[in-house]
């Protein structure tokens, strides 16, 4: 595939599929960390009932909305998991299963009984996004990335998730060493004065607005997949926090990368005729990083 053909097809998506996985992957390290990996599993199925009530509630889908009805369900299951833990007593990873299961198919109720018809709002796309729509129609060849006027045509999905990688970057970098003390250590983190309550609960928020901003293009099967599987596979890779911030961003971009090329030209090698879902074959890649370094990791013996 030439410029003329690929930056206008493939590029976007391309970087799209990118940014969506490193923004779940960033703060899936540290819900790795805290064995709350089924936090950004429920925050990726709770996004979908706040989303659907946005739309409903406002008629358009506006990014806004959706970040605010996103972020606004991801509090909810928190309380609602916190509630059902302390006073139903049951254990944490059980109070998630039901929360997450019954908002996810809350939303999926809402979104078959009301009328979406005039968006693309609806269960598939739910599932798997819509990334394989989201060219760069204005686009010309790699020329276009210096025309002013080409770039206006760029989806508004690359922008969203761009400031939402930027963001939580930057929330990273300031509130990199009281995050740290608290996920190897709440109780010494508390003796220091930290809070950790509302540290916790800013992971929360972060990985809510990293799951909203990928949602709408890539669907919650890459989201759940991002936040767990590139984590996971780079704490195998080493015990250094650092390290392994780096190393979960290498997985997220080889999955993407990989799995949109593969998605695309995986069945013509093979024989076949038609592309696969590009978000499925991208959390596919990812599972098999994960497998991969389960059994050839060098720290793999030393989890626990």
């Amino acid at each position: 595939m030439n410029g003329a053909e690929f930056v206008p097809l493939s590029l976007t998506p391309l970087l799209i599929g990118c940014l969506a996985a490193v923004a779940c992957a960033l703060p899936g390290n540290f819900l790795i960390l805290r064995r709350q990996a089924l936090i950004g599993d429920a925050i990726s199925h709770v996004v979908l009932p706040g989303i659907v009530v946005a739309f409903l509630l406002t008629g358009t889908i506006s990014a806004t909305a959706m970040m605010f009805g996103a972020a606004t369900a991801a509090l909810i299951a928190v309380a609602m998991i916190e509630g059902i833990r302390r006073f139903g007593h049951i254990e944490p990873g059980a109070a998630m299963g039901v929360v997450f299961t019954t908002m996810f198919a809350g939303g999926v109720l809402i979104l078959e009984l009301s009328d979406t018809s005039g968006v693309h709002l609806d269960v598939e796309h739910a599932l798997y996004g819509n990334l394989e729509s989201l060219i760069w129609l204005d686009a010309i060849g790699w020329g276009s990335l210096l025309d002013a006027q080409a770039l206006k045509g760029l989806p508004p999905e690359l922008f969203r998730i761009t400031v939402v990688v930027a963001l939580i970057g930057i929330l990273l970098a300031l509130f990199w060493r009281p995050l740290a003390i608290s996920t190897f250590d709440e109780g010494f983190a508390a003796s220091l004065g930290l809070p950790v309550t509302v540290i916790s609960l800013g992971l929360v928020i972060a990985s809510a607005l990293a799951a909203v901003a990928a949602f709408d293009a890539v669907g919650s099967i890459i989201v759940i997949a991002m936040f767990i599987c590139p984590p996971a596979a780079a704490r195998l890779m080493t015990n250094r926090l650092g390290a392994q911030i780096a190393w979960s961003v290498a997985f997220a971009l080889l999955s993407a990368i990989l799995g949109y090329v593969l998605a695309g030209y995986g069945p013509l090698w093979i024989g076949g005729t038609n592309a696969v879902s590009a978000a499925g074959m991208i959390a596919t890649v990812s599972g098999v990083i994960l497998a991969i370094t389960a059994f050839a990791g060098p720290e793999r013996r030393s989890v626990n």
